[in-house]
């Protein structure tokens, strides 16, 4: 059995890794080496593209915002690109209370946290779908990011393993791995007081949980939000498997 690492080493994107490997409730695994999730890719070395290629990686989805996206712009050979914005709740509020002169605290930024992923639940439900639309077009590699790889990139990576039947404690343990492994960009410039960076910039449980208890509360469940709001019917979702899940074995 092949030796698959799920975190792989590149020197531009310190959060790409592999959603393959993890067990489905059915005991199918997830499939090695066709959905990645990453921070931006704008930084890539050479070397780093030539890793992606060796991977296969023939698609990329990004859901940064149009600011983001347009100041760490990249174009990738045989990588075809679709841009699904969903601009940075987070930045715009913490700009506002500046402005406002209102101090920003741990607290304050663990509920506007919060906040931001109940918003991926309520107001992003097209750009989440499209990422599934594509996903059941065909099956080869497909890497999604946003600029850091947690907070967009962290909920649709656990909207995809849910629908593949993976556990909601594994999802977050993946989920959870971004703290270990994403690199806050070197010479960042902030007022911000450290433990409020370290809110922003890493992951807390709590964040993930506040969009999954807004499905259960609001929609009834991830499978009746998956259908009803990402338009993952039960063909669909048997197509998903078919695709991405590893068969039975004889």
């Amino acid at each position: 059995m092949a030796d698959f690492s799920r975190s792989l080493d590149l020197s531009g994107a310190s959060n790409f890794r592999d959603l393959g490997g993890y067990a489905s409730q059915d005991g199918r695994l997830v499939r090695w080496r066709r959905i990645f999730r990453s921070d931006h890719l704008a930084s890539l070395t050479p070397q780093d593209r030539q890793l992606l290629a060796g991977l296969g990686v023939a698609r990329a989805v990004d859901f940064r915002g149009q600011a983001e996206s347009a100041a760490l712009s990249y174009e990738l050979p045989h990588v075809r690109y679709q841009a699904l914005p969903i601009e940075p709740i987070v930045v715009q509020r913490a700009k506002e209370m500046a402005l406002a002169g209102q101090p920003m605290t741990a607290p304050t930024a663990v509920r506007l946290m919060q906040d931001t992923y109940r918003a991926f639940v309520s107001d992003n439900t097209s750009q989440f779908a499209s990422l599934f639309e594509q996903l059941l077009l065909e099956d080869t590699p497909l890497v999604f990011h946003c600029t850091a790889g947690k907070d967009r990139t962290g909920f649709a990576a656990a909207l995809v393993l849910l629908a593949l039947g993976v556990s909601r404690e594994v999802v977050m343990q993946d989920y959870l791995l971004t703290n270990g492994l994403y690199r806050r960009p070197a010479g960042l410039v902030s007022s911000a007081p450290e433990e409020v960076l370290n809110v922003i910039w890493r992951v807390q449980a709590e964040f993930l949980q506040a969009a999954l208890q807004a499905v259960d509360h609001d929609h009834g469940g991830v499978q009746r939000y998956l259908k009803h709001r990402l338009g993952m019917h039960e063909a669909a979702t048997k197509r998903l498997a078919e695709l991405y899940l590893q068969p039975h074995a004889a």
